[in-house]
């Protein structure tokens, strides 16, 4: 199955305007996670999707493939639809522009449990969350899903609740891989408990659409505020200090 990697970036944000092209450890944020995409071997292409030149300048500057897109999309797999309609593959994987440590591995997982699962048009990836103010905090996306790892219901509260306060609940990532024609066929409007939300796949389960979610290992920090822009630069400037560290060693 041949799957393209599309990163879908905007300039404007309401709390971090500029946020792809804002730098971090040498390089602006889209590149880092361009540049980790590019490591999965499951990707035959990635493309950054933008409406904005400014992003499509700096992607071309540090050789990255870019695609312009209309500036009306409602959500970034709406972008990504606009370039399954150019782009010739049989799936295509979402990945979001600000979130620069997003692991080759996970990416290799979400796309082979969409070859593994015919009946599913769409998989995404959780992780397990280990404290209680992540599973309270409604920036943090928890899922459920049911005996075949399908996705039950997406919710910015903390589910399952637990009247014995067990802590039994998964981070969703916002990372999806979608059969080209399940985004070919995708309705523009917005449903009840999407609204509700502000999550867009609940539009999708709402349409009876099947999504496989795969526990993985690792978490991925996305940079939505000022402190956490902050907080990412702190990490990879050290692991790149690191790097340059144990190279220095080995000559």
């Amino acid at each position: 199955m041949r799957f393209v990697g599309v990163i879908p970036a905007r300039y404007a944000s309401s709390r971090l305007p500029g946020k792809p092209l804002a730098e971090v450890a040498g390089k602006p944020l889209i590149q880092w996670v361009y540049e980790q995409a590019r490591k999965a071997c499951c990707l035959q292409q990635v493309i950054v999707a933008t409406d904005d030149e400014r992003i499509s300048d700096s992607v071309r500057s540090w050789g990255g493939e870019v695609m312009m897109t209309r500036s009306d999309h409602l959500s970034g797999t709406d972008r990504v639809a606009e370039v399954a309609q150019a782009v010739q593959a049989e799936a295509f994987l979402n990945l979001q522009c600000d979130e620069p440590q997003i692991a080759p591995e996970t990416i290799c997982c979400v796309c082979e449990c969409l070859e593994q699962d015919p009946d599913v048009d769409v998989s995404t990836a959780r992780v397990p969350i280990l404290d209680l103010e992540s599973a309270n905090d409604p920036h943090a996306v928890k899922v459920v899903v049911d005996s075949q790892n399908r996705a039950l219901y997406f919710s910015r509260s903390r589910i399952p609740y637990s009247q014995d306060n067990e802590l039994y609940c998964f981070k969703h990532l916002g990372i999806y891989a979608y059969r080209r024609s399940f985004l070919l066929a995708l309705s523009q409007e917005r449903s009840t408990l999407e609204r509700l939300e502000k999550l867009e796949q609940l539009r999708w389960l709402e349409n009876g659409v099947r999504i496989h979610v795969a526990t993985v290992k690792e978490d991925s920090i996305g940079v939505d505020t000022r402190e956490d822009l902050e907080r990412v630069r702190s990490l990879l400037e050290n692991t790149a200090k690191v790097k340059l560290s144990s190279q220095g060693k080995g000559r």
